[in-house]
């Protein structure tokens, strides 16, 4: 009984997520997007702030990134991040209320945060929801050394969360996709009931399904934003709180229970 009420908790953070959301949609419709898209990028910001350990702080910005420590002479500079998960510890190099400009040593997790995602493109046209240009889109954060999903470097969360999902879960785009990503983004909620998450190492999961690097699609209904969340957490903590495992993945059986039917790995190189 008592795990059957953690579920229950579990499920309300994803049921919360997608009640606030529309609350400001409700109001405006499709008045100003930018600022519904906004509203709904600061709701998961609050949801996830609410369990982040005190070292940790949470903001919308850039990495920026310079290999010549001394003279300054090989800039980069990411992309606006929706969601930046830092270490308070580091100095900033620029902050403005939520706003922050770091290096790349000082961030934990990004996000990108969407409405809804498709999985298909328009067309000849891009569509900047689709989910291989988002995936795509990650790209650029290979210039970041410690971005790397291969390495003795602390891992860090790369996420892509969208509130609802407009699409087959086993497409053979997504499948591309993914592989083009090779681990890069570990972690995708697509809408409240379909969650992918990238394995290092998938020996030791039961049931057994493979002995190396790969993608497992998940279908878990009203669990996919609390997973994505309870994900990042563990990821994002200095030490791992396995003490905790009962009550961040309350899925009896855990989650490989609940792997999609249809065409549910991706097998990386």
């Amino acid at each position: 009984m008592a795990l059957q009420n953690i579920r229950e908790f579990q499920e309300s953070i994803t049921k919360e997520l997608v009640y606030t959301k529309d609350r400001v949609q409700f109001l405006i419709g499709n008045a100003n997007w930018g600022e519904v898209g906004r509203y709904k990028e600061a709701i998961l910001r609050k949801s996830i702030s609410q369990y982040l350990p005190s070292n940790l702080k949470i903001g919308t910005g850039f990495i920026l990134k310079n290999s010549d420590h001394v003279f300054g002479l090989e800039p980069g500079i990411s992309t606006q991040q929706d969601i930046i998960i830092y270490e308070d510890k580091y100095p900033v190099i620029f902050r403005e209320g939520d706003f922050v400009i770091l290096t790349e040593s000082a961030v934990r997790a990004v996000i990108e945060v969407k409405s809804t995602v498709t999985n298909f493109s328009d067309g000849e046209k891009p569509n900047q929801n689709a989910f291989n240009q988002i995936i795509l889109k990650f790209e650029e954060l290979r210039q970041f050394e410690t971005f790397n999903p291969i390495g003795e470097h602390r891992k860090k969360f790369v996420g892509l969360f969208s509130y609802a999902y407009n699409g087959a879960f086993a497409a053979e785009n997504i499948d591309q996709a993914l592989l083009l990503s090779n681990g890069l983004v570990n972690h995708i909620s697509l809408g409240p009931n379909k969650f992918i998450r990238y394995w290092e190492n998938a020996d030791d999961l039961f049931p057994p399904i493979h002995d190396g690097r790969c993608y497992i699609r998940y279908g878990i209904k009203n669990l996919a934003f609390s997973y994505f969340i309870s994900n990042l957490l563990h990821m994002v903590a200095d030490e791992n709180p396995i003490e905790r495992y009962w009550f961040s993945f309350p899925i009896e059986g855990t989650k490989e229970t609940q792997r999609a039917n249809a065409r549910p790995l991706i097998i990386l190189p």
